[in-house]
Parts: C-alpha cells; structure tokens; sequence
C-alpha cells in the first residue's frame, strides 16, 4: 500500500523516542514546577513568578526534548521537515509565551508588595505605575520579537525581507507614518512611566471630567469619572495637553463654600459655629486649613467664603456639602433676618423703591403689594 513507504523502522523509533522523551519530560515538568512552586511559597516574588511560568514550563520542556529527537532523526524520514519546522515554531511560541508570563508574574509581586489601598499610598502608586507601564511596554516588545522569529523561519519571509530592505526609501516612509500614533503612545508611555504626570489612584479633572486614573496600559488611560463612566484617553494626551491632577504629590486639598447674607449677620457666631461643626467630623477635616472670610461686599450684599481642608477630595466633598447645610440651617435658626431678602419702600405719596440685598440670579420672585 501507498502508507507503508511512510511507516518505515527509523520512523517507528523515531516516533517511539519522541513519545518516550515527551513522557519523560512531561513527568520531569510536572515534577520541576511542583518542586518551583513549593520553595517559592515562602517568598512574595517566586511565588508570583513560580505560578505564572508554571503552565508554560510544563509545555516548553516537552517540545525541546521533542526538537532534539527530531534534529538526531534521519533526513529521509517523511515529512521530517515539516516536522521539525512546526516543532521550531512552538517552541518560539511557548518562549515569548515565558517571557510574557514572566513580566505579568513580576508585575503582580510589584502589585502585592505594594498596594494601594492604604492611607498613605504615594509611594505604592508611583511603583506601580512605573512598573505596569515600562513591563507592558517591554511585552509589546517581546511580541515584535516573538513574531519576527517565527516569520524568519520561513526561507520566503527572509527573502522578502531582503526585498523591502532593498526598497525601503519610500516604503519607510509611508509605514513610519502609518504607525506614528503606535509609536507616538509607546514613547509617551515610557516618558509617563519615568516623569509620572499621572500615577494609579490619581484624581485628575480630563475634558472637564472628574476621576481617578483606573488603569495605564501600553497605548491608552482609563479614567474613572465618579459616576462610574469609564473615560479613554491615549496616552499621548497627558503628554501634550494640559490636565489637572489633585494627587500630584499628596492627597491632600483645601475647598470653599460660598454664601450670599445680609450685611446684619455677626460674623463671630458663625465662626464658631463653623469651627464646631469641622471638630465634630475628624474623619472628613484633617485639621489643617478652616477660614471663614468675607470674599466681596457690594451694595447689597455680602459674600462668604469658608476655606477647610481634608485628606483627599472624596472627603472634601462630603465636608463642604455638610458644611453648607448646616451653616445655612444655623442662619436660619439662630438669624432668619440676616437671609437674603428683599427690601421695598411703600411710603405715600412715593413710588415703590426696591432694595434687593441679594444678587440678580437668585432674588426670589417679585410678590405685587397688597
């Protein structure tokens, strides 16, 4: 028959010595990432890095002991070649699928070494970022790599790579132009990752939308906008625009409160009221800035500005928007007639003069006279 040329006696030993050796190392593979797996528990590092090359070691082993049965074989077996060729292209494969796995393994021991979910994280967020930007950045890389030797193995594809570097003037060109933006994103990656404009966990105000840097990949940031809207931005963007970011060295921020009153309001009341209400609230005043100051006085009304610092802005948030209620509430307890409010003269004999007391936009509306 046509198949029994193929199924010749240096064929059968040769595939029973790739079955053995494929076996063996299997077992060997097994055994090795066990033995990896149990010596690194003890350390942070190895074991982050012991489970992510455990899958792809278990793989790797096996093909190299299944190259070096296939070089040792006779040229005249059947479709050795090809054999040979697709057992190049695993290995190549499973390499770059190593290296991969290595700088994730790397990454997450960065991540658990240094977490963010403490008060003061600053310097957890200034490593993390470092690290996730330049190990992704660096994978890019290892994928280039990974697929141009596994291309090179091909006769055909180094011939025609040796056509385009003969003619690469205006070819180039245009592919220089046509990956600008790709390599525009890696280098201002790399320059995040160095300078640090941006860190995880930042507070950032982007197209006028409020934040927190959620994730920085090879190419792009994720924003996320405090009502859970995701904002994506490349990273270019924090490179050549202009943003604001309230976390740039500490998370620490001082915020205002404004009211309109009457010019009859004591101001020392509610100094002191102030000054009790941040003491009652520890958790959201850190202690450091509380002003009450009268910030214009026009002819018709006075306005107040109240300065007090927090922690971070989240906190401060919540303070000023207590802080505006219960000041407002203690006006109206404790000085109804010192509100804004609306003055008319109705004397005879004379027209009706008006004396606002609060500015145009928020003077209530006008009652006729009874």
């Amino acid at each position: 028959m046509q198949w029994e040329r193929y199924i010749t006696e240096p064929g059968l030993r040769t595939l029973l010595a790739a079955a053995l050796v494929v076996v063996l190392l299997s077992v060997f593979s097994r055994v090795l990432t066990a033995v990896m797996l149990r010596l690194g528990r003890g350390f942070l590092f190895t074991k982050a890095v012991s489970e992510q090359l455990e899958k792809p070691i278990r793989v790797l082993l096996p093909l190299f002991g299944l190259q070096a049965v296939l070089a040792a074989a006779s040229e005249e077996l059947a479709f050795i070649d090809a054999a040979r060729r697709i057992t190049t292209l695993l290995i190549i494969g499973c390499i770059t699928w190593v290296a991969l796995r290595l700088l994730r393994g790397v990454e997450h021991a960065v991540r658990l070494k240094n977490p963010v979910d403490v008060t003061d994280n600053l310097r957890a967020r200034q490593i993390q970022t470092q690290s996730r930007v330049l190990l992704r950045t660096l994978s890019f890389f290892i994928l280039l790599v990974g697929a141009a030797g596994m291309l090179m193995t091909f006769p055909a594809a180094r011939q025609f790579g040796a056509s385009l570097l003969a003619s690469a003037g205006l070819a180039g060109l245009a592919v220089g132009f046509a990956a600008r933006p790709v390599l525009a994103n890696l280098i201002a990656g790399i320059q995040i990752a160095v300078t640090q404009p941006i860190r995880l966990d930042d507070v950032v105000i982007v197209e006028n939308e409020w934040g927190r840097i959620e994730e920085i990949t090879g190419t792009y940031v994720v924003v996320r906008i405090w009502d859970d809207r995701r904002l994506v931005v490349p990273l270019q963007y924090f490179i050549e625009k202009p943003f604001q970011n309230w976390t740039r060295r500490n998370s620490s921020i001082i915020g205002s409160v404004f009211f309109w009153v009457d010019y009859s309001l004591p101001l020392e009341p509610l100094r002191e009221e102030l000054r009790r209400l941040c003491q009652e609230l520890p958790e959201l005043w850190d202690g450091r800035v509380i002003v009450l100051q009268v910030t214009d006085a026009s002819e018709k009304s006075l306005q107040l500005r109240v300065l007090v610092s927090s922690q971070d802005s989240s906190r401060n948030w919540d303070l000023r928007c207590h802080l505006r209620e219960s000041l407002i509430g203690f006006i109206q307890r404790q000085y109804p007639q010192c509100l804004p409010q609306l003055r008319a003269d109705l004397s005879v004999g004379q027209k009706p003069t008006v004396d606002r007391s609060v500015p145009e936009s928020v003077q209530p509306e006008r009652q006729p006279p009874v």
